[in-house]
């Protein structure tokens, strides 16, 4: 039978009780009973010896054998007697009872007593009787009654103590047995289970209480299971992919959309790290979340995911929960979110921001990114990393003549032959219309450039095939090295553009390296820059007129408008620096318009003066300025002061008709209808000038000041060609219908040579200086008067 605690310790109170109260008790009863028993007992033997030594006096003197076995029989009969042995004084008799005598280790006691015989003649000593006393048992001192007695109390107290176990185990083992049982099943089976036991003692109470808190409990747990089932629904019906980790970043739970959108089942899962399903390059930035979470817990990172198929995908990841320090065990939930189509649509606008569409290069930002990263390379290895800056030199042409898809077919061919002419890890990109930049990094930087932009002219050379046709393009390259020439990213490509810049000024179609001299020019052109914008703003450009005489009579035929810049503290600034940076950085046309409308104002003021009534107005256009509504607007200044459009003579150089833009000539030729004339500035410096006066409306040919120079050369065969090419342009001119300036005249003998070729006007400093306005209408009456003297000379 199995034994309770309970029932254990109840028994052994029970048995202290007795061995405390009732044994002492018993003791002490059968320690006076034996006492008494054994005095008893002892009186008994003593009467019984005396007795049996009388009766044995006359059978000893008789010599009665047969009476002393009787005696000595009964004598040893007694329980207390072991051994009897009788023998007179002669030796006749011996008697003994058993026959052998027991161990002394059985005996108590040996009484040794003589027998004696009452003779006539008085007491006479007949013999000795030798009686041996057993050993008493335990039990040998009590009588039958005492026995009986100790047999009733033995039975009282295992009575009272078998009461006592079947009282406890009915009234307490019994409940306490179902109730544990009760609290068994609830923990085994996971059901509320209840006490079977009604009564009214503190049992059927403590019974009660535990059913009614099972009953408690169960409503309790059928709530929280409801709740649970509630959550656990939403927790997987959510159309996100929800899951749990605890502190050690272990999967407590995952939803079934987390299941289905990685692949993954439940038990694969739950007890993981999380880390280990997140792509090994992206687990530091994952253990790294919480270093950057916000203020009210939430954590967000981004990291690579590998579903159970070993694909990849972009998981955007928002945390939320408690740690371990709020008082509760750490929670948390966080929800997955696959953006790797926004991962992909934002490296694909990454690489659309950094990437040129046309040729597929980097652009100028991806470019300055790259940069950056390798200045930090080259600092890292300590190696030079040069810069290269290229420009086309005739994109412009090509766009304008041929249209932009055949200037974006180019662009590209171009990229394509300077990306053959790279190493595979050097870098190339488009900074914006026909400008390229490239990134080389070498031992030997500024060697290693310069040897590469040779072989980028070089292959450039090769005519490209653009709609069938072969077109020649040429480059200019600017070379800056880092450290050596700069110190910074920006400064390092600015260098080299200084160096392309450089190099377009020195001709173009060939390498230039930075020098520390590009500062300085980079620094006044950026002043000039600084003037023309000022400039325009404060109104300090202002119209130059110098006057051109006709070189027969002196007479004043016209003025020439030249644009001239008023600095307030630098005086008057070199025009020809002021028109290249303004063609270059777009200006020209806002100077053009501001010189155009004051030139008219001021040939309206010089009409009013006598015999200049018909005087014309000269003025230089630049090739930005021929835009569609150029003539419209020369109309309205016309209009607005009172001129003809036939005292207009507009005048342009070779390179304006190079372009052979056909918005350019239909410019020309709608201010040619408005009456307009058209002048061929600079004559003989281009390359196909005899073509140009055959193709466009062109009434006045100039003479380039460098041949009116070399007509009085000391160098005689100079002075032979030069008049040999005056005259044949002259003749040319004339043939075509066209009057011809001469440009440049300083002396008194280039005057009379150019009149004497029958050239018919001229201008230079032997007349005047481009003087504005109001200078000019002072000295007007002295230019005329020294015409007047110079027709009469010839009059004479």
């Amino acid at each position: 039978m199995k034994m309770h605690s309970v029932e254990s310790r109840f028994i052994a109170i029970v048995i202290g009780a007795l061995l405390v109260f009732v044994a002492p008790l018993f003791v002490l009863f059968l320690v006076l009973s034996s006492d008494r028993v054994a005095r008893e007992r002892l009186q008994n033997t003593d009467v019984l010896l005396k007795s049996s030594v009388q009766a044995l006096g006359k059978p000893l003197w008789d010599l009665d054998r047969e009476s002393i076995d009787q005696i000595v029989g009964d004598l040893e009969a007694e329980a207390d007697i072991g051994y009897v042995r009788v023998r007179d004084t002669s030796g006749t008799i011996d008697v003994s009872v058993p026959a052998v005598a027991p161990d002394a280790d059985e005996t108590r006691a040996v009484v040794v007593t003589d027998i004696t015989h009452k003779a006539m003649d008085g007491p006479k000593k007949v013999g000795t009787a030798e009686i041996w006393l057993r050993k008493e048992g335990p039990f040998s001192r009590f009588s039958t009654d005492e026995m009986t007695i100790f047999a009733i109390f033995f039975f009282a107290v295992a009575t009272l103590f078998t009461a006592a176990i079947i009282g406890n185990r009915i009234t307490i083992i019994r409940p306490l047995m179902r109730l544990t049982a009760a609290i068994e099943a609830t923990r085994r089976l996971g059901s509320r289970h209840h006490v079977d036991w009604t009564s009214n003692d503190e049992m059927g109470a403590l019974a009660h209480n535990f059913n009614e808190m099972q009953s408690r409990l169960e409503r309790e747990e059928t709530e929280l299971k409801h709740a649970h089932a509630r959550a656990t629904d939403i927790y997987n019906l959510t159309p996100a992919m929800l899951f749990s980790i605890d502190g050690q970043n272990r999967i407590t739970a995952v939803s079934d959309y987390w299941l289905t959108a990685t692949g993954y089942r439940r038990e694969q899962v739950i007890g993981q790290e999380f880390t280990a399903f997140v792509d090994a390059d992206w687990r530091d930035v994952y253990r790294a979340r919480r270093e950057q979470g916000s203020e009210d817990g939430i954590c967000e990172v981004t990291v690579r995911f590998r579903r159970a198929d070993d694909s990849v995908m972009d998981v955007l990841i928002l945390e939320t929960g408690v740690t371990a320090e709020s008082g509760r065990r750490p929670l948390s939930l966080s929800v997955m979110t696959d953006v790797t189509d926004l991962k992909e649509a934002e490296n694909r606008n990454h690489r659309q921001a950094i990437t040129d569409h046309l040729t597929g290069l980097l652009n100028r930002q991806g470019f300055e990114s790259v940069l950056d990263d390798m200045i930090e390379e080259a600092d890292t290895l300590g190696q030079p990393l040069a810069c290269l800056f290229v420009d086309l030199d005739r994109f412009k042409w090509i766009n304008d003549n041929l249209g932009h898809a055949a200037g974006d077919d180019v662009l590209c061919q171009v990229a394509m032959l300077l990306r053959r002419q790279l190493r595979a890890g050097d870098v190339i990109a488009r900074l914006g219309g026909d400008e390229f930049a490239i990134l080389l990094s070498a031992r030997n930087g500024h060697q290693f450039a310069l040897d590469v932009s040779e072989r980028l002219v070089a292959s450039l050379r090769a005519p490209l095939i653009v709609n069938g046709a072969e077109l020649t393009v040429s480059a200019s390259i600017g070379v800056a090295v880092y450290p050596d020439q700069a110190s910074t990213a920006a400064c390092l490509l600015q260098k080299s553009d200084m160096a392309m810049y450089a190099r377009k000024r020195s001709g173009k179609n060939g390498v230039q390296l930075f020098d520390n001299n590009m500062v300085d020019i980079a620094r006044k052109r950026l002043e000039i820059e600084k003037f023309i914008e000022q400039g325009l703003r404060d109104d300090w450009f202002t119209a130059h007129l110098q006057p051109i005489v006709c070189l027969s009579d002196g007479r004043v035929a016209g003025f020439e408008a030249l644009m001239r810049l008023q600095h307030p503290e630098r005086g008057l600034l070199p025009p020809a620096e002021i028109i290249g940076i303004a063609e270059e950085n777009g200006s020209i046309g806002q100077i053009g318009d501001c010189i155009l409308a004051k030139s008219i104002r001021s040939l309206s003021i010089i009409s009013k003066l006598e015999g200049l009534a018909d005087s014309y107005l000269a003025v230089n256009f630049s090739p930005l300025q021929f835009e569609p509504d150029l003539p419209a607007r020369l109309a309205h200044l016309l209009l607005e002061n009172g001129i003809t459009p036939s005292r207009i003579v507009v005048e342009i150089t070779e390179a304006v008709l190079m372009l052979d833009n056909p918005i350019v000539r239909e410019v020309l030729d709608a201010l040619s209808q408005l009456g307009c004339r058209i002048a061929l500035d600079d004559f003989g410096t281009g390359y196909s000038s005899l073509s140009y006066l055959n193709r466009f409306p062109v009434d006045i040919v100039k003479i380039d000041q460098s041949f009116t120079r070399s007509l009085s050369s000391d160098q005689p065969d100079v002075r032979r060609k030069s008049r040999m090419l005056v005259e044949g342009i002259r003749t040319i001119s004339h043939q075509m219908g066209c009057a011809v300036v001469a440009e440049g005249i300083e002396t008194a003998e280039q005057w009379d040579i150019l009149q004497a070729m029958d050239v018919e006007f001229g201008q230079g400093y032997l007349m005047s200086r481009p003087l504005p306005l109001d200078v000019l209408l002072e000295k007007l009456d002295e230019i005329r008067a020294a015409g007047a003297v110079e027709r009469r000379a010839m009059a004479s």
